[in-house]
């Protein structure tokens, strides 16, 4: 595919007149072709003006078509082969099996969205019949179903160039909820966001769609993304990165005269909990699973295990000896960007210079640019407690041990915890009971809750929580992967009285959509 370097705004290419963009190989530190012309007030004009006359359209969909338009853009993905894998892997320094593998996952959360509207469960449709003959007081008809809250803005992450981008997560539910979106590319990866954006166009046309249904917008710095957010038009807003760009989309969206939703994941440490019994019995593989976990694409996974909580003695000094000699023994590896290595590099000086903060091992250097160094310190729950500052993320493959006294030590530090996106725990038979009294905690601090496995790795199915309370993300009640993602992207509608000719289908008496139904209380199909 021939990279033109512009904006797709509907069926359109348009060159913005903002400041270019490129994207660079992070393994080489090269500027790649093309320069990408960066979107200005008037692109995020006419993306929100389509994405606007799109809506009203688009929401009401037959669920069949929506199901097969996330099916076509699968297939448009797919189509751009080989291609796509090496825009990507020059644009991120990844390798190419995780890249391919994220495309698999990519187009396999569009199917699975596609599976999500043809069962219409989604809808959560319930219907009281009027009961005009009850007393005290007769009941009138009332129907509710579940619609789109319009178009959404969708900004594409960094450390996911197919899955969290473009026609990632956010995409896929949204477009599944029936809301037209309008994505700001993430400026490393532009080459590989407008491959998918071309896909995604040339679904929306196959399935001959409106086209204001997708928009992709290209453009570096704040300018465009608060843009975004602040037009009137946009009704959410999906994004996935620093808590500081975070809680700015948060602040503008906040502002707005109509307050939207901010669905943003943003920032975990992911503690693991290693409880006493499975330390003793097998401290040694314990620590090999943890270092496997932690050097995982450099540690730039948001569920990259950042924290390790256990009581001092013997048996955790065997684990923080075996787990430092294998991050001792790791290799760099190539980081996303320039930008992330150096803050990677910023927040590891940052611990080997805490007083209060022990380095324990480092991994080899890099002979190339933006190479990724692991780091294993350990401090004090005292002092761990004592400095908020060592709760900060450091994005990358670094880890730091909390030595506890005892297990009330360890609840203390499982109580101060921020929001996270997980915790594990790592157990054997005999920590029953110390797991069972710390669950109500990590529970309250996390989305979802591991034993005896590794954080890192997230399963696209309809169980899956991704989320977690803040700063994890911006709303607890919801998460980015998972079926259960298209409810961000949803509200309920009560219809009074109606009459049928008036109806949605998915109301009607007769149901001519055939999907399962509350009705007056009881299930239907």
């Amino acid at each position: 595919m021939t990279l033109e370097g512009k904006s797709l705004i509907g069926q359109q290419t348009v060159s913005g007149k903002a400041g270019k963009i490129r994207g660079i190989d992070p393994a080489t530190g090269e500027p790649l072709e093309p320069a990408y012309a960066g979107a200005g007030q008037a692109e995020v004009e006419l993306a929100c003006e389509l994405a606007w006359a799109a809506f009203d359209s688009y929401r009401e969909t037959a669920l069949e078509a929506r199901a097969a338009f996330l099916e076509t853009i699968a297939s448009e993905i797919e189509a751009t082969g080989e291609s796509l894998i090496q825009r990507a892997m020059a644009e991120t320094g990844l390798p190419q099996a995780r890249i391919e593998g994220e495309r698999g996952r990519t187009c396999g959360q569009l199917r699975l969205f596609a599976s999500v509207v043809r069962a219409g469960e989604w809808l959560d449709v319930r219907i009281d019949p009027a009961l005009p003959e009850r007393q005290p007081m007769p009941r009138v008809d009332l129907r509710q179903r579940h619609i789109a809250l319009g178009p959404v803005a969708v900004f594409g992450a960094s450390n996911f160039p197919l899955a969290f981008s473009v026609a990632g997560g956010d995409t896929a539910s949204a477009l599944a909820a029936g809301c037209p979106v309008v994505v700001k590319a993430h400026s490393a990866h532009p080459g590989t966001s407008e491959q998918v954006g071309r896909a995604v166009q040339a679904a929306v046309a196959k399935c001959q769609l409106p086209e204001g249904v997708f928009s992709l917008l290209f453009g570096a710095g704040n300018e465009i993304g608060q843009a975004l957010v602040s037009d009137a038009r946009i009704k959410a807003v999906g994004f996935t990165g620093s808590r500081r760009g975070g809680t700015a989309l948060m602040t503008t969206a906040r502002m707005r005269p109509e307050p939207i939703p901010v669905y943003a994941e943003m920032s975990s440490i992911n503690p693991v909990f290693l409880l006493p019994r499975a330390l003793e019995a097998r401290g040694q593989a314990l620590a090999e699973g943890f270092v496997g976990s932690l050097n995982m694409g450099a540690g730039q996974f948001c569920t990259n295990p950042g924290l390790v909580v256990g009581v001092k003695g013997p048996h955790l000094d065997t684990f923080v000896e075996a787990a430092g000699k294998a991050v001792a023994a790791s290799a760099a590896q190539v980081m996303l960007t320039p930008g992330i290595h150096s803050a990677y590099e910023n927040g590891i000086g940052a611990l080997s210079a805490h007083a209060r903060v022990r380095e324990v091992a480092r991994g080899q250097v890099g002979e190339t640019p933006n190479r990724c160094q692991s780091g294993l310190f350990v401090t004090s729950a005292t002092d761990f407690l004592a400095e908020p500052v060592l709760q900060e993320e450091v994005f990358g493959s670094t880890s730091l041990v909390i030595e506890c006294t005892d297990s009330d030590e360890m609840h203390r530090v499982a109580e101060r915890l921020e929001g996270q996106l997980t915790v594990t725990l790592q157990l054997d038979d005999g920590d029953i009971e110390a797991a069972r009294a710390l669950l109500p905690t990590l529970e309250r601090r996390a989305g979802r809750v591991l034993v005896n496995g590794w954080p890192t790795g997230v399963e696209v199915c309809h169980a899956m929580v991704h989320g977690g309370p803040f700063p994890a993300t911006s709303d607890s009640r919801t998460t980015s992967v998972g079926s259960a993602a298209i409810q961000r992207f949803l509200r309920p509608v009560c219809y009074q009285n109606l009459p049928q000719g008036l109806l949605p289908e998915a109301l009607r008496d007769d149901n001519p959509l055939g999907i399962s139904r509350l009705m007056d209380g009881k299930r239907d199909a």
